[in-house]
């Protein structure tokens, strides 16, 4: 059978669109809640220039609530990509779940505080006005994951106010501490700087003092179980390139730009 010029360039068309349906891919991504933002901007631009899919869930990086990464993987979950504190991603690696060489620093991120909304905005630009802040507010939340287990078992100690932080300081679980605040349920809010500035309702009011800030390396790891490896390393070099740093940054985080280990 002889085919026109015409219908030749239409079955060069319909072939070339099922070879690149045939190798599209869902990767299954886990992410906590300071990268969160990020990629919910950073997916749809991957899913423009790729024929796969990235379906996203979320969970904290530590702690034990039924919907935070660690709980959801010892109850059998699945996810291809994981993103998270690095520290917390360590322990996956060291216990297999993460392959190894296939952990990607991807950004650095920092703590900060909020308020509500139109409620004044208190002075935490240096260690005394910090701790001024701290004692004179009425009730305080922090998170359950990386930055407030820090506040928690490290500053405050280290301030000497570790007694009244224990009378009127809560532990937020499954929500982000920006959503607490707005609520008034408490007056004022600690988090990683991008889980605070996406939140309506609250007032960003800066970064902790350099003394007790802590820096958090928030990581990519591919699962050593995943069925997607070649997709899922072509998503994290994507997470890790140039071309992410706009939306990283505007999420309130710094970029790393790394080597990929393969």
């Amino acid at each position: 059978m002889k085919f026109t010029l015409l219908q030749k360039c239409i079955l060069g068309i319909v072939f070339a669109v099922l070879s690149f349906s045939s190798f599209a891919t869902d990767i299954q991504v886990i992410t906590s809640g300071a990268f969160a933002e990020a990629l919910k901007v950073l997916a749809p631009e991957y899913e423009k220039q790729s024929p796969n899919k990235v379906i996203i869930s979320y969970g904290s990086s530590m702690g034990g609530a039924p919907d935070s990464i660690p709980s959801r993987l010892s109850r059998g979950e699945k996810f291809d990509v994981l993103i998270l504190a690095a520290p917390a991603l360590d322990k996956f690696v060291m216990s297999g779940v993460v392959g190894q060489n296939a952990k990607v620093d991807l950004v650095a991120s920092v703590i900060g505080a909020a308020v509500r909304t139109g409620a004044p905005k208190p002075d935490i630009s240096t260690m005394d006005t910090f701790k001024r802040t701290l004692l004179d507010a009425k009730s305080i939340a922090y998170s359950a994951s990386a930055s407030g287990t820090y506040l928690s078992t490290e500053v405050f100690s280290k301030m000497g106010i570790a007694d009244q932080m224990t009378k009127k300081a809560q532990k937020i679980y499954s929500e982000r501490v920006g959503a607490v605040i707005a609520r008034g349920d408490a007056e004022l809010g600690f988090q990683q700087v991008s889980e605070l500035i996406p939140i309506p309702g609250i007032s960003f009011i800066g970064e902790i003092p350099a003394e007790v800030q802590k820096t958090v390396l928030f990581s990519a790891g591919i699962s050593s179980e995943t069925m997607n490896l070649e997709a899922s390393r072509d998503l994290v070099a994507f997470l890790a390139s140039p071309k992410a740093v706009n939306a990283i940054q505007k999420a309130g985080l710094k970029p790393i730009l790394p080597s990929l280990p393969w």
